[in-house]
């Protein structure tokens, strides 16, 4: 009998302090601006994106904040993260996005030597949440390959960015861990040049987001002339239910597990962090804020105008995944990385 007295007098006194709380909040954001810090260039794959949260998020903010967008490239995003950590607004009124590469290179250390330019704990950032997750796929001409299993006996060339890429890195993990012999040239400057590269036959493939093969070349997918072979989420897209993952075609629990840790970033594609310390009120906020948004019907409506497919992650869905990232086995991590990085 104590005890429910005890836990009922909480619960009203919790519920008693929320609309203060809420009201603080609303009264710190009201007329003030937010910083979202994106560490790559204007007009890629991150910018627009969090251009559009920009838009819409602040009418779901208490005190109705703008949102600023500004632009902080370099190094693959560690130097706006780097900066999100050490050098930002600690009270809620500065965001960032870095690339998701960023939540693995504590572990993997590919981004810099030895990860020496990491100057950040990944663990005490906040997370917001991401609008997107991204599956990413290996595609080729049909004429070049019908199955995973040819690319095992044939010399089939992909197309990719540099070697730190994801285009880069999926296929040359193929390669390493799974037997296909693909050929990977790179130094295309982005995705559109390697898809008119396989337009014009200088190579035959490539590994990229499901999202801009359906959008960018749909008529490819429909008219059959690529086939998907290979998907690297954890679990089969809905959109090609047919197609394996990496996980699923190795026969090596070990190999798996390197697939299954890599995947974990394509489930944040576009992860939204704050800086350390932020009050907790304002991180809920925050979060609420970008859940709101994901449902919003203007924003959703903007979202498919452009071709944007919007599978949120919530903040605290990311900061699970940080967990697991964290947790990982270091036999796992470290052959990973010995693999990436060609040893």
């Amino acid at each position: 009998m104590i005890g429910r007295s005890c836990f009922a007098g909480l619960t009203l006194a919790l519920l008693a302090t929320s609309p203060a709380r809420a009201d603080a909040v609303a009264d710190f954001y009201r007329g003030k601006s937010i910083r979202l810090i994106i560490g790559a260039a204007a007009g890629g794959g991150y910018d627009i994106p969090g251009r559009l949260l920009a838009t819409h998020m602040p009418r779901h903010i208490p005190g109705n904040a703008s949102i600023v967008v500004e632009n902080m490239p370099g190094a693959t995003s560690l130097i706006m993260t780097n900066y999100l950590y050490a050098r930002a607004s600690r009270d809620g009124t500065a965001m960032g996005m870095p690339n998701n590469n960023v939540p693995l290179e504590p572990r993997l250390k590919l981004l810099s030597k030895e990860g020496g330019n990491v100057s950040f704990d990944i663990g005490k950032f906040g997370w917001v949440g991401s609008p997107v997750q991204e599956p990413q796929i290996l595609f080729t001409l049909a004429s070049a390959a019908g199955s995973f299993e040819d690319l095992k006996t044939r010399k089939v060339v992909l197309g990719a960015t540099g070697r730190s890429a994801d285009n880069f890195s999926l296929p040359f993990m193929l390669n390493q861990l799974l037997g296909a012999k693909s050929e990977i040239v790179t130094g295309y400057n982005g995705q559109n040049d390697i898809f008119i590269a396989v337009d014009r036959g200088e190579v035959q493939g490539n590994s990229t987001g499901l999202t801009n093969l359906l959008v960018t070349k749909p008529d490819w997918v429909r008219d059959r002339r690529v086939r998907i072979l290979v998907q690297f989420g954890a679990t089969r897209a809905a959109e090609i239910p047919d197609v394996p993952t990496a996980i699923e075609l190795s026969q090596d629990e070990s190999v798996s597990s390197m697939f299954r840790f890599f995947a974990k970033k394509f489930q944040m594609a576009r992860p939204i962090a704050l800086p350390p310390d932020v009050p907790p009120d304002r991180v809920q906020a925050l979060q609420q804020a970008f859940d709101a948004t994901m449902q919003d019907k203007a924003f959703l409506a903007d979202a498919k105008r452009i071709g944007l497919e919007i599978n949120p992650v919530s903040g605290p869905e990311i900061a699970q995944l940080i967990a697991e990232i964290q947790s990982a086995p270091e036999a796992v991590v470290l052959r990973l990385r010995k693999v990436l990085a060609g040893d």
